[in-house]
């Protein structure tokens, strides 16, 4: 089974691509939804670090 930091550091590019992986043009833009939802969260989180940082 894959590890899901694997399929986050594939998402953007960074980690190896698996040679086995269907390469579809739905698979391609389900990849790109995951990446602006993975960027999305994590800007969430840091605005929510920051509001929280601020409130003390």
């Amino acid at each position: 089974m894959k590890s899901i930091w694997q399929q986050i550091l594939r998402y953007f590019y960074i980690g190896k691509k698996d040679p086995n992986a269907p390469k579809t043009r739905y698979v391609a833009m389900m990849h790109g939804m995951n990446r602006i939802s993975i960027i999305l969260f994590v800007i969430a989180i840091i605005i929510l670090i920051f509001k929280l940082l601020r409130r003390h």
